[in-house]
């Protein structure tokens, strides 16, 4: 076995979620089934997941937010005509190739090169149902990124923004800047991103300080303590906030005892608000 960390940077993170996915649509009971999942993880991904500790633990959180973003990313081009979907970070996501898209959505993918380069030949027989682009660009690099931000704008009408497991590794500065750049082009309408609030943050940065000999180091960063409100002054209105916890229950993936801890909620003034506060979706609409 070696002594390496199995997660040796951000990028592992995206076999880890594949994985995830994997797992979910093997369930008789499965809320998606991502057909490409396990070849994308590839042994890499099961041994993050066999060998993590309390990885498992760790799937709902995960699985609800690819089925909430499924849905509202279905829902905003069915019923909102969002005509191009851009995915940051999109790492292993194939919702192109899972999703049953109009022939006429524009779907553009950004991430490093060698995700891209390793997700397009891994997938390079696979069915798509939307005119799928992909880039690579590195998305801390803010010429690299307005590049990218003005072409896609410029062929587009209303374009939906993806940010799923990005931010989380960006410093509030980071964020403000990402922010400001994407309002820069007329057409970016929407944003759909995961957040967390700065409770949520020092329990993950505990569990992988604890875990850094094992799992490696995962510098994650962001979770504003004015949570949704934080990117306001940004020109990004919030719109809703999809809590994972609620969600879970819903979906019915939750957080083993979660029932438990909905009784004891009930009975902790404000335990609930913060509860739901800790992970979710927000969507947030261009001022």
């Amino acid at each position: 076995m070696s002594d390496a960390p199995l997660i040796r940077n951000v990028s592992d993170t995206a076999l880890w979620m594949a994985m995830y996915r994997a797992l979910e649509s093997e369930r008789p009971d499965a809320l998606f089934h991502d057909p490409y999942a396990r070849e994308l993880a590839g042994e890499r991904g099961r041994e993050i997941v066999e060998r993590l500790p309390k990885a498992r633990r760790l799937a709902w959180p995960m699985v609800v937010r690819t089925q909430i973003l499924d849905e509202l990313i279905q829902d905003s081009v069915e019923q909102d005509g969002f005509d191009t979907v851009l995915n940051l970070a999109c790492g292993l996501d194939t919702r192109p190739h899972r999703l049953a898209l109009p022939a006429r959505l524009r779907w553009v993918e950004a991430d490093l090169p060698e995700i891209i380069e390793y997700k397009s030949m891994r997938l390079k027989n696979a069915r798509v149902f939307c005119r799928l682009e992909r880039h690579s660009v590195d998305l801390t690099d803010a010429d690299q990124r307005r590049a990218l931000f003005a072409h896609v704008g410029a062929a587009a009408n209303r374009v939906l923004i993806v940010t799923e497991g990005l931010l989380a590794y960006f410093g509030e500065e980071q964020v403000k800047t990402l922010a400001a750049d994407m309002r820069q082009a007329a057409s970016f309408r929407r944003w759909l991103t995961d957040l967390m609030s700065p409770r949520a943050l020092k329990m993950a940065q505990r569990h992988f300080a604890k875990q850094a000999p094992t799992a490696g180091r995962l510098p994650i960063q962001f979770g504003p303590k004015q949570h949704v409100e934080f990117f306001r002054p940004l020109g990004w209105t919030p719109l809703a906030f999809h809590s994972f916890w609620d969600e879970g229950r819903r979906l019915r993936r939750s957080l083993r005892g979660a029932a438990l801890i909905n009784v004891l909620m009930t009975l902790i003034p404000g335990a609930r608000a913060q509860g739901c506060k800790m992970g979710g979706i927000a969507v947030l609409e261009r001022q």
